[in-house]
C-alpha cells in the first residue's frame, strides 16, 4: 500500500501555503501545463516522440494530474495523492520497458518545477504574494518534486523486476530446448534466442552440476552469456564457446562450490551430446573415480567415461579374462591385480610402476614374475593387455552401492596414471569365485 506524502513528510510544507492561492491559481493551470510540456519535449530531445500518441497522451496526463495535484494540496494538504502517483508509477514503468534510465525524467520534472517557478515569480506581484509566502511555494515544489519522482522510481523498479523476471523464464525455456533430444529445430532457437536477448554461439558445453556439502547454499556467479538453471532437479549450465579465452579459469572460479562436470565442446545443434556425457561424469565424481576437487572436464576422462558406460557388462568380463587370479589369497590377490593395472598403465616398467605404487622396484618384479606365471603369453598380448586394463580399472574400484569389505589394499599402494589415480578407490570387490 503506497504511503500518502503527508504521512511520508514530517515537514508538511504545504501548511505555509495561504490556501487561497489555490483559486487564484486555478484559471491559469491549462497555459501552465502547455508551456511546461513544450519546455520539456523541447529541452529534453529523447521525449520529443510525435509520432508515440500514447506516449504523448501520458505525459500531458502526468503535467496536467501534477499542477492540478499541488493546487489541491494547497488547498487541503490531507487530500489523496495516489491518483497522480498511479500516473508516474505508470510513466517510470514505461521508462523502464522502453529501455531507458530515469535520468530523463528527472531531468523533464526540474524542467517543469523551473517553468512553474519562474511563472509564479513573474506573476508574485499581481498574485500580491509575500516573500513568506514565495518561500512556502518553493518548499512545497521541491517537496512534490521528491514525491512524484519517487513514485516514478517505484514504477521503473517493478517493471525492471518484471522484465528481469521475463527474461530468466525465456532464458530457461531456451536452455530447455537447446538440451532437448530429439533436437529442437533452428529456427524455434533463433527466435527463442533472439527473445531471451542470447547471441547463438558456434559451439558450447553443457555442465552438470551437484552442490557440495557448503552452507548456505551458494549461486554460481556466472556471464550473462552462459544459460543457468540450478534450480532445478538436475542443475546445469549450457556455456558458449567454452575453449575461448579466460572460460576454464572463469568456470573453476564460479563453480568452485559446486560438483561439476563439463562435457566435451559440441555444435551448439548438439548440446544434448554434451549433457549426456556430462551426465555420464557426474555420477563417477560422486563416487570418487573421478577427481571433483576441480571441474571435471570429460575430454580428459575419455577412458574412464567409457569404461564405465556399462559397468555391469566390464564386470562380467572381469569374471572371465581375471580367472587366473581365483587360485590367489585375497589380500595378495589385489596387490597383485593393481601391480598388474600399473604395470598396463606404464609400459611394464618396474621403477615406475613402483613409485606408483610406493613400494620397491625388486617388489615389483617379484609380482611381475607372478602374474607372468598365471596368465602366460597373453600378459604382453596387445589385445589381452587393453582389455585388461579396461577390466581392472572397473574391478578395482567399489561397485555403486557396494561395500569394500575387509580386503583392502596394503598401505601407500595406488593405481592408475595422473587423475586416473585418483579414480580407482581402494578396496577391490571379491571375484565371483574362488572366495
Amino acid at each position: 500500500m503506497t504511503t500518502s506524502l503527508e504521512e511520508r513528510s514530517p515537514l508538511k510544507p504545504w501548511d505555509g501555503v495561504p490556501c487561497e492561492l489555490s483559486d487564484l491559481m486555478r484559471p491559469h493551470l491549462d497555459a501552465l501545463a502547455e508551456e511546461m510540456i513544450q519546455e520539456i519535449l523541447s529541452g529534453v530531445p529523447e521525449y520529443s516522440r510525435p509520432q508515440d500518441e500514447e506516449y504523448s497522451r501520458l505525459v500531458r496526463l502526468a503535467v496536467e494530474g501534477a499542477l492540478r495535484q499541488f493546487v489541491d494540496l494547497i488547498m487541503d494538504p490531507a487530500s489523496s495523492w495516489e491518483p497522480v502517483a498511479a500516473v508516474y508509477r505508470e510513466i517510470g514503468w514505461a521508462e523502464a520497458r522502453e529501455g531507458r534510465s530515469l535520468d530523463v525524467l528527472q531531468t523533464s520534472l526540474r524542467l517543469g518545477a523551473r517553468v512553474a517557478w519562474r511563472r509564479l515569480a513573474a506573476e508574485s506581484e499581481s498574485l500580491n504574494l509575500s516573500r513568506q509566502a514565495l518561500a512556502s511555494i518553493a518548499e512545497a515544489i521541491f517537496a512534490f518534486l521528491d514525491e512524484i519522482a519517487r513514485a516514478a522510481a517505484e514504477g521503473y523498479t517493478k517493471a525492471r523486476a518484471q522484465e528481469a523476471g521475463e527474461l530468466e523464464h525465456r532464458r530457461r525455456r531456451l536452455l530447455d530446448l537447446l538440451l532437448a533430444e530429439p533436437p529442437a529445430a533452428a529456427q524455434a532457437i533463433a527466435d527463442l534466442a533472439r527473445l531471451a536477448q542470447w547471441r547463438v554461439p558456434r559451439t558450447v558445453a553443457a555442465v552438470v552440476l551437484y552442490e557440495r556439502a557448503r552452507q548456505p547454499f551458494s549461486h554460481p556467479s556466472l556471464p550473462p552469456d552462459v544459460l543457468a538453471d540450478v534450480n532445478r532437479r538436475e542443475p546445469c549450465l549450457l556455456v558458449p564457446d567454452p575453449e575461448g579465452p579466460g572460460r576454464g579459469r572463469m568456470l573453476e572460479s564460479a563453480l568452485r562450490d559446486w560438483v561439476a562436470a563439463l562435457g566435451p565442446t559440441v555444435r551448439t545443434c548438439d548440446a544434448a551430446k554434451s549433457l549426456r556425457w556430462a551426465r555420464q561424469a557426474l555420477p563417477l565424481a560422486r563416487r570418487g573415480i573421478l577427481p571433483a576437487d576441480r571441474v571435471i572436464r570429460c575430454a580428459d576422462h575419455m577412458p574412464e567415461l567409457v569404461v564405465f558406460k556399462d559397468e555391469e557388462l566390464v564386470r562380467a568380463v572381469a569374471d572371465l579374462r581375471l580367472a587366473p587370479l581365483k587360485a590367489v589369497r585375497p589380500r595378495h590377490r589385489e596387490r597383485l591385480m593393481r601391480t598388474l593395472l600399473s604395470c598396463l598403465q606404464n609400459g611394464f616398467n618396474a621403477t615406475e610402476v613402483a613409485n606408483r605404487l610406493h613400494v620397491h622396484p625388486q617388489t615389483v618384479r617379484y609380482r611381475l614374475h607372478q602374474l607372468e606365471e598365471l596368465f602366460g603369453p597373453r600378459l604382453y598380448d596387445p589385445e589381452s593387455r587393453l582389455e585388461m586394463e579396461m577390466v581392472l580399472t572397473v574391478w578395482l574400484t567399489v561397485p555403486e552401492g557396494g561395500d569394500t569389505g575387509d580386503d583392502g589394499p596394503e598401505h601407500g599402494e595406488r593405481a592408475g596414471r595422473g587423475g586416473r589415480a585418483e579414480g580407482v578407490r581402494r578396496g577391490a570387490a571379491p571375484l565371483a569365485a574362488g572366495q
